[in-house]
């Protein structure tokens, strides 16, 4: 690395803003103090995100904003919205592959610059106690499907914490007071999962 600092753009809907969180207790923000430990220094955080956001809308959203690159590190977790609404899975993985391409293109067009991040599973907290836990789940498995397959597709490398939402998704300390959304130690887990692979990634 023969930069001294680096720029990171995090794109996402409310698992990427931190609903309920502070910024600073927002994976992003923790994964910026991670890399510190390690000597990398991300001084730039751009986050476009917004609770409730479909990949259409994370769409418009970045197209309205903007951003400017080229970053270090692009990051991509959407799709949760799309599910919760019922809307067609074979317009996400059009959307989804949007997205990345976009991700790549804030990168100097570098795929190799580009993180995705599966769609946790909502369906284990206390706020779907009334729903159809199952159902949520196996919709999910399709997302996060078509969203590997759309990565593998582009060399993109895709991080699975769904498996991490599943298994500590319950526990009260994971979660915040909406009984939905992550807490900071929930994201501090997933950023356990992230960590050495955006290393890596800035390092390229």
């Amino acid at each position: 690395m023969n930069k001294k600092s680096f720029k990171m753009l995090a794109l996402g809907d409310s698992y990427t803003i931190g609903e309920g969180v502070s910024s600073e207790e927002s994976w992003p923000f923790i994964l910026r103090a991670a890399l510190a430990e390690k000597k990398i220094l991300v001084e730039d955080v751009r986050v476009i995100a917004k609770t409730g956001w479909t990949t259409g809308e994370l769409i418009e959203a970045i197209e309205k904003a903007g951003p400017h690159g080229p970053y270090d590190l692009v990051t991509v977790l959407a799709g949760v919205n799309n599910q919760y609404r019922g809307l067609n899975l074979h317009d996400y993985g059009k959307e989804f592959g949007r997205l990345i391409e976009m991700a790549a293109s804030f990168a100097d067009g570098h795929y190799n610059k580009v993180l995705i991040l599966s769609i946790p599973d909502w369906g284990v907290t206390p706020f779907a106690a009334d729903r159809d836990r199952a159902a949520i789940a196996s919709e999910i498995d399709e997302f996060n499907r078509v969203g590997r397959e759309a990565a593998a597709k582009r060399n993109v490398t895709f991080i699975d914490i769904t498996e991490d939402s599943r298994a500590l998704g319950k526990e009260e300390a994971m979660l915040t007071a909406d009984g939905l959304h992550p807490s900071g130690k929930m994201y501090r887990i997933w950023v356990d999962r992230i960590r050495e692979a955006a290393a890596t990634i800035i390092a390229k």
